[in-house]
This record gives C-alpha cells, structure tokens and sequence, in this order.
C-alpha cells in the first residue's frame, strides 16, 4: 500500500516537473520573440539607411513593432538619454528627432541631441530639512518629483533665492506649434509637433519651463527643453505674451533608503533657432532630511 502511494507520489512529482519545464521553455520561446525597443529602432533605422531617407511615420513604426512583437509602439521614438540608444545608432552617431505629424527623423550628431549634465560641486550642495507630509514621497512618478520641489519650496529657493516668492504655476499640459531650427548643419522642419511640458512658472515676467526626471542619468535629451522654450519664445515674438526672460529646469531625484537627493539645472538657449546653443545659467543639489 505504501509502495502505491509512492508511485503516485512520484509520478505526481515528476508531471509537476514536465510542466514546469514547459512554462519555463514557453517564458524563454517568448522571450526569444519579443523584440526590445531598441530592436524597433535598430529595424528602423535598417529600413531608413535602405530608403536613403532617414524621415519616418508611426505607421512604420507600428508595422515594425507589430512584426517584433514589441507592444508598445508609442514609446520606441521617446529616448530621454543616449544611453538608451541601441548600439548602431552610437555606431553611426545618430539620434532621433520629433517633427510633428506622427513623423520623426534619425538626424546625424548625438553631440547635438544629448547635452551631459554638468558635475555638481561642493558649494552647490545644500542640506534641506524638511517634515514629510502624508504625499510628498508617496510615489516616483514625474509629476511627484515636480510636487516636492514645489511645496518644500525648493525651486522658490533655486530660481528666486526666495522661499516665500509667489510664481504662477501652470501644471502639465500638452501643446502644439510649427517651427524651424537648426541641429548642427541640418535644417528640422517640425510641424504641428505636439509637445509635453511637465510644469511652467511665471514671476514677474520671467517664464520657467520644467522638466522632471527619476534617477541621475549622464545625460538627457535637448528637445525636452528646446521644443518648449521654442514655443514660448514664439509666443513672446508673435506678442502675444510679454516675457522678460525664458529658461528651462531639469529636476531630477534620487531616492535613497533614509531620503531623497534633488539635482535642479537651469539653462537658456543663446540661439532660438539653433538646438546646440543650449548654456548652463546655475545648478544646485538638495540633500533632503526629515526634521
């Protein structure tokens, strides 16, 4: 009786192990079939280089990602630093570019599209104590980093020098505009681009565009800044806003297990038609501890 039992036990034991080798050999066959983002763009810029046409549409990027079996198309053409670019666009030194329309363009010139975020030094570092509120670090997302910087009064501190200075605040948007610049020596010609503009303050004339990242990566992606600050200086041209000034935030975070590091750059363009003219204007570090 117990011999039978011990069979049964056995062969129950060795299904078990058929299956799960089977999920295991299904996770992997799936795996080997779904292509990454990087994969996307790698086939596309394949099919561009063959065109001789380096412009795309989200058509052929759907189409792609359809056949890479990757499932997010939408986000294949957003790479926020150039460490995410797949190795033959480094090879060839080249980035994607938004143009409007649901198009995009590889354009050569990495240099042009990414800017290295400058060392932050010693005096730069600023310890900021602070009494957490039920909120305030409650999750990573964008829109949180932007939340604390604000309501601790941290930006107030970095743009102004005054925690207690009341800008305008204007939260995440979605806009679109049609205009011309310049990468390098290439011509970009964007219409109708849609662009995301994460937070903007106005004080007394002064506009601020803001943009809002997790982690502190080598590097970012000037159209996140360039495309607003093109808007609103077109804005200011057509005079249909009376600005003094535009420049543009990048604010990133870090958490660690007892708090969370702040990184704030401000920069400007010298050049309103030229991306690479992007220049530093200050940047500070916030160690933030609980009171």
């Amino acid at each position: 009786m117990k011999d039978n039992k011990t069979d049964k036990l056995s062969v129950h034991i060795y299904n078990m192990e058929i299956t799960i080798n089977c999920i295991i050999h299904n996770i992997i066959t799936l795996g080997e079939c779904m292509g990454t983002k990087q994969d996307v763009i790698s086939a596309l810029f394949k099919e561009c280089k063959k065109r001789n046409n380096f412009v795309f549409h989200n058509d052929i990027v759907k189409d792609i990602s359809r056949k890479l079996g990757f499932g997010n198309p939408f986000d294949v053409t957003k790479v926020d630093n150039s460490s995410l670019l797949p190795d033959t666009l480094k090879r060839n030194d080249y980035f994607i570019i938004h143009l409007g329309s649901g198009y995009h363009q590889f354009v050569n010139g990495i240099r042009f599209g990414y800017h290295k975020f400058e060392p932050i030094l010693k005096p730069e570092i600023r310890d900021w104590q602070y009494r957490q509120s039920l909120l305030n670090e409650f999750d990573t997302s964008e829109s949180n980093i932007l939340s604390v910087v604000s309501n601790q009064r941290i930006i107030h501190d970095f743009l102004f020098e005054d925690i207690v200075a009341t800008p305008k605040v204007y939260n995440a948007r979605r806009t679109k505009r049609s205009f011309e610049y310049w990468i390098g020596d290439q011509k970009i010609v964007a219409t109708n681009l849609q662009m995301e503009i994460d937070l903007t303050l106005e004080y007394n004339g002064y506009v601020t565009v803001i943009e809002g990242k997790n982690g502190f990566p080598e590097d970012f992606a000037v159209y996140q800044l360039f495309h607003p600050f093109k808007y609103y200086y077109a804005l200011e041209q057509d005079h249909a806003l009376e600005i003094k000034q535009i420049s543009c935030c990048y604010v990133l975070r870090e958490r660690t297990k007892t708090n969370s590091v702040i990184r704030i750059y401000n920069y400007t363009f010298d050049n309103e038609d030229n991306i690479d003219s992007i220049r530093l204007l200050k940047k500070a570090e916030y160690r933030l501890t609980q009171r």
